[in-house]
């Protein structure tokens, strides 16, 4: 039997858009529809441009991009209480909208039919059909969304599918089930699909015209994800969400983790997205968190930093073993990468494989003697509050001199920092910082003593740093910080307490992580920076003496 076409509808633009602390400019809404549409995304549901110029002027351009697949959606409403169609201008924005497909949501429960739209049970019907009558009439496809739908249905099962009758009937393609509030469970929403579609084929029966259903997921009771699976097996089409399971309070269900859900753990049964698409889920989450300034879920699903990093010491060794055994898929299917944590809890396999990644395992080198040592230096490194496992530069480096193979590029002699701070008036300051560092370079020990100014202590010092050694080792110009971590390790010590800065790095061939402590916060960065810097530098093959 051919697999089942399943339909991915994206609301990140819109119901994305309503996460605490998320906001999309015009050109970021347009980029993500080409990256959506890359990824072969069938649905993206652009906004409400009833709402606000932003949304208007997206429809207005979107609709002049050529896309490969992906159709754009429209959000709206039901008409207003006591308004004809032809005289709603939310509606009349809709219509006029570019967009070929119209998403109208309306009351699929009793309850909120009452209480949030104040109509009686009659109008509220009138509503949805008077709706999406005139939106079909106007030329477009429209979707239903079926707000509230699973709430309505335990409360009034009956009401809850007359609405899904009433859309069906005035030319809905497509009915979205929502469980708007998140709180229903995979049982109850498997049960709620199947009555849908019982109801819905009674009328298809007379008018041959086979009713699509689709799913709506929030993530309330952490159970979006599994309520879209169990949507989908009862007989769902379409499944709607947004990238990294963006969303207001817990979110919606993250589109990622459905799409690896069911090309990779449902025997072949469905087919979505487009050839290779789920090799690049790892590669989407990223950008989108990246687009919308989210600190990423490391332990995310399928596409999280740690989604399949190893830690403790017998899990790694099965793993080099069988990766099987404590893997359920193979990373780079969704184009993760695995990750062999170093830590106080590893054992020789984590460094052995730590250092096979590496590539730190020159022959003979990693005898007993020498991962005593490195698992030794660890522990003892760890004890003062230092962590490796978001510091793999540190880690490499570490090796490195335990096993004699390195040479720092710079010793640092001194530094100093001072911060100007300027009282123009009683709420406005003005402040400076410049940072001296004294190093002696290279072999030869050139002595290089410089001054820079930076946005602050630590700016000041990278600045001061590269101003040093770019002279020297030119590769340095292609490095760049990308971000800056500071965690407070014994909180109460308060003023004086330890604190352990994280640096990430990148070039153009990767990044990587360097880690400093002290109760110094500067010092414990200017530790992190340096680290930073030996990285890059050991990476360069000719010797710059």
């Amino acid at each position: 039997m051919s697999p089942i076409r399943i339909e991915l509808y994206d609301s990140t633009l819109r119901d994305g858009a309503q996460t605490e602390g998320v906001t999309f400019s015009l050109n970021d809404k347009l980029v993500a529809t080409s990256r959506l549409d890359d990824l072969g995304i069938d649905y993206v549901e652009g906004g409400y441009p009833a709402s606000n110029e932003k949304d208007k002027s997206y429809f207005e351009q979107i609709g002049k991009t050529r896309l490969q697949s992906a159709q754009v959606c429209a959000f709206g409403m039901t008409r207003r209480k006591g308004m004809r169609t032809d005289q709603d201008a939310g509606l009349g924005a809709l219509v006029g909208s570019s967009a070929p497909i119209l998403t109208i949501v309306g009351k699929s429960s009793l309850f909120q039919a009452r209480e949030a739209l104040c109509v009686t049970p009659e109008e509220n019907l009138a509503m949805i059909e008077e709706t999406i009558r005139f939106a079909v009439e106007s030329g477009k496809r429209v979707f239903y969304d079926a707000e509230h739908f699973f709430d309505g249905w335990k409360d009034n099962a009956e009401y809850a599918l007359e609405t899904l009758r009433a859309a069906f009937k005035a030319g809905a393609g497509t009915i979205t089930l929502c469980d708007t509030n998140g709180g229903s469970t995979p049982e109850e929403v498997s049960e709620g699909v199947k009555q849908a579609l019982s109801a819905l084929n009674e009328i298809a029966q007379s008018t041959g015209v086979s009713p699509k259903l689709g799913i709506h997921a929030h993530n309330d009771c952490g159970l979006a994800v599994a309520n879209s699976l169990a949507a989908v097996d009862a007989g769902a089409t379409l499944v709607q969400g947004t990238m990294n399971g963006l969303g207001e309070r817990c979110g919606n269900a993250d589109l990622l983790v459905v799409a690896a859900n069911l090309a990779l753990k449902k025997g072949g049964r469905y087919d979505l997205l487009r050839p290779h698409s789920i090799e690049r889920l790892t590669e989407f989450s990223r950008f989108f968190y990246e687009l919308t300034n989210v600190n990423p879920n490391i332990r995310q699903p399928f596409v999280g930093k740690s989604a399949f990093a190893h830690k403790g010491g017998m899990h790694v060794s099965g793993i080099n073993r069988c990766t099987a055994s404590y893997e359920h898929i193979d990373p780079s299917v969704v184009g993760n990468e695995r990750r062999i944590l170093v830590s106080e809890l590893s054992g020789k396999s984590n460094i052995l494989a730590c250092a096979k990644k590496y590539h730190l395992e020159d022959q003979g080198a990693l005898d007993s003697d020498t991962i005593k040592k490195i698992l030794d230096a660890v522990s003892a490194k760890e004890s003062q509050g230092y962590q490796y496992e978001a510091a793999d530069g540190s880690f490499k480096l570490l090796v490195r001199k335990i096993k004699g193979e390195f040479r720092p590029s710079f010793k640092r002699i001194n530094y100093q920092t001072s911060v100007v701070v300027t009282v123009v008036n009683e709420s406005l300051t003005t402040n400076s910082t410049v940072a001296t560092v004294k190093l002696s370079v290279g072999r030869r020990g050139e002595i290089r003593h410089v001054v820079a100014e930076g946005d602050g202590p630590v700016d000041a010092l990278n600045n001061a740093l590269r101003k040093a050694l770019q002279p020297i080792y030119p590769e340095l110009g292609e490095m760049k910080l990308v971000d800056y971590k500071v965690r407070v390790l014994n909180s109460d010590a308060a003023t004086a307490a330890t604190t352990r800065v994280i640096i990430e790095s990148k070039d153009s061939e990767e990044r990587w992580g360097t880690v400093g402590v002290s109760e110094n916060v500067v010092e414990a960065s200017w530790i992190a920076l340096c680290d930073s810097i030996e990285y890059k530098l050991s990476k360069v093959l000719i010797d710059k003496d």
